[in-house]
């Protein structure tokens, strides 16, 4: 039925572990043949075979350590994004492919996309190297079918040619013309204490960072307008991390993320102040991105738990300041799990202000591994509150509007009237430009003003604060009964369907004055559209502009009785939505029936 082959090399001495172990068959390589779960558990034969496992091939005691804990060198992370032009299988001309990816002993199986030649997975996964083992990483993309999935095509990517601790995009041909593949590798967390990227055995020249400037200064400017910076991140190490583990510890390791460059270190085992003293790499694209900065607990079959998070913006990093900072939960919004959980960090970014400019006006970088964003009550109501601020923004000028129209201060009407008559007699194009300068004016001013009060005391005040304030928020949510929240709820979505009808009635209104849904309306329209033309043919809109404005504040004085309004919007509101002109038509045409029947039956 098949068989199994198990790498002692793999298992630790003295402690007993689940194993899956999946069936091959060498005369059907393709065919699933299931798996088989077993606990094995390595003892030595004797004590001295067990010093020597235990102190062969190690340098140091600290590697030793880990050797027993972990025996993986590195982590391959792949992004699979998609395929493009892959074989139809199915008679209607498409395939239901997915992809297989094998590291030695380890596999991973995407998911499949239905009746798609061109899928895109967007998924993310981990794999393990291993120092003893095959370096090819063996993908084949499979269609799924009901008996038998078919061959769509195989490659294989050589990961020995592949540079360490950087993320490369690739995209692979399939044999036999099947297609391509595309997705992101990064070959990081490397565990050796030699590599490029250990702080120990790393030393900073001189002359490594002239070249970096150089490369970055403002008399190359226009070389190379993608490559817009370079970062350089030291991640020294973390404290007060949540226990994850049953024994109250934890098995850390931090992932480095720029949009879709990720980098992350070793795994250190069991212990909740973790000491990595890593230094990683980036290219940076767009200076405007934002380095997120995750601790996770590595589990068994490498299954992840998550411990804290932080974003800094490449902005706002101070370069060679070794600093603290605090982790964040998921939501960015308060303390992470733990005992004040922090992680020392040490960045420096070098960029160039021309290609940064030239790449803000271009668009963003895509992140292909974006969750997806599912309905949440919190969320909802939160989005509709944001909206509803802005909303109420907006109708509080109108009101100050409104009231110096209605002369309820003299003053300010006065001298509403004076601006609007100036504005509208000197505007010019090139003003609106300076307006929006003397906004930023206004901005700095203030930012300046207040400057002396954003420290970062003052942030990490905050945030207690704002952790108080989600705690008390939490507290209240829960003391809220399933009725007052299904009320809420309502309450929000009421809201919003009477601004989305108000909105949709607004619409259907122009659209139906268009197609003569009341031609009485529409003859009207035609007719002040005609005179409206021939106005602002022989009047400048200038003057126009001035005598709308004059008749709007002077109303109150002239005819003080009369009630402001929107003479377009009056009109439209005669015109009637969907639902209404489809029964004016069922009514003209009833009306049209009784008056042919009383025709016919008159004598």
């Amino acid at each position: 039925m098949g068989s199994a082959s198990l790498d002692l090399t793999t298992l630790e001495l003295g402690r007993c572990m689940d194993l899956v172990l999946s069936l091959e068959d060498p005369s059907k390589p393709e065919e699933n043949l299931g798996e088989i779960y077993i606990a094995a558990t390595l003892y030595p034969r004797s004590q001295e075979d067990k010093e020597q496992y235990f102190q062969r091939n190690n340098k140091t005691l600290e590697l030793t350590k880990r050797l027993k804990n972990q025996i993986w060198s590195s982590v391959v992370t792949i992004v699979l994004i998609k395929g493009k032009n892959l074989l139809p299988m199915d008679p209607e001309g498409t395939s239901d492919p997915y992809v297989r990816f094998k590291l030695g002993n380890e596999k991973y199986k995407s998911k499949v996309i239905y009746k798609e030649l061109n899928p895109r997975w967007l998924e993310q996964f981990d794999l393990h190297m291993y120092d003893d083992q095959s370096q090819e990483l063996e993908l084949t993309v499979m269609d799924k079918d009901r008996s038998k999935d078919d061959l769509l095509g195989r490659c294989t990517i050589d990961l020995s040619t592949l540079e360490r601790e950087t993320t490369h995009k690739i995209s692979k041909t399939l044999e036999d013309g099947g297609g391509t593949i595309s997705l992101l590798l990064t070959i990081s967390g490397t565990t050796a204490s030699e590599t490029i990227t250990d702080l120990t055995s790393h030393s900073e020249h001189p002359q490594d960072l002239q070249m970096i400037q150089e490369r970055y200064s403002l008399f190359r400017a226009f070389h190379r307008l993608r490559d817009v910076g370079h970062l350089t991140v030291k991640v020294y190490k973390a404290t007060g991390l949540a226990a994850a583990d049953l024994g109250g510890k934890s098995d850390p390791f931090c992932v480095l993320e720029l949009v879709n460059a990720r980098l992350q270190t070793q795994t250190e085992y069991k212990t909740l102040t973790p000491v990595w003293n890593k230094i990683f790499t980036f290219n940076v694209k767009d200076i405007n991105s934002v380095l997120d900065v995750t601790v996770y607990d590595e589990d068994k079959d490498h299954k992840v738990e998550f411990l804290g998070k932080l974003a800094i913006p490449l902005l706002r990093i101070l370069n060679g300041e070794k600093k603290w900072y605090a982790l964040k939960d998921k939501k960015l919004m308060g303390r992470a799990k733990g005992n004040n959980p922090q992680i020392l960090l040490e960045m420096n970014v070098v960029w160039n202000t021309v290609r940064a400019c030239i790449r803000t006006l271009n668009p963003m970088e895509k992140k292909y591994m974006q969750t997806d964003c599912k309905f949440k009550r919190q969320v909802f109501v939160q989005n509709v509150m944001r909206l509803k601020a802005i909303v109420t923004w907006l109708y509080d000028i109108g009101l100050f509007l409104q009231d110096c129209f209605e002369w309820e201060s003299r003053l300010k009407s006065l001298i509403g009237v004076i601006i609007f008559t100036i504005l509208c007699y000197y505007f010019e194009p090139y003003m609106v430009p300076i307006a929006l300068l003397l906004i930023f004016l206004r901005g700095y001013v203030v930012q300046t003003l207040l400057s002396s009060h954003s420290t970062d005391r003052a942030d990490d005040d905050d945030v207690s604060v704002e952790d108080e304030d989600e705690d008390d928020d939490k507290d209240k949510e829960e003391k809220k009964s399933l009725k007052e929240k299904l009320q809420a709820v309502q309450e929000v979505t009421q809201y919003v369907q009477n601004a989305i009808g108000n909105i949709a009635s607004l619409c259907e209104s122009v659209k139906n004055t268009f197609n003569f849904s009341v031609p009485f309306i529409s003859h009207l329209a035609i007719i002040l559209l005609i005179l409206i033309s021939i106005l602002l043919y022989y009047v400048s809109v200038r003057y126009l502009a001035i005598a709308w404005g004059i008749n709007k504040f002077l109303r109150k004085i002239l005819r003080p009785h009369t009630v402001p309004n929107n003479e377009l919007l009056d009109l439209l509101s005669r015109v009637p939505v969907l639902f209404f002109a489809s029964w004016h038509r069922v009514s003209f045409l009833i009306n049209n029936l009784v008056v042919l029947e009383a025709k016919i039956c008159a004598p």
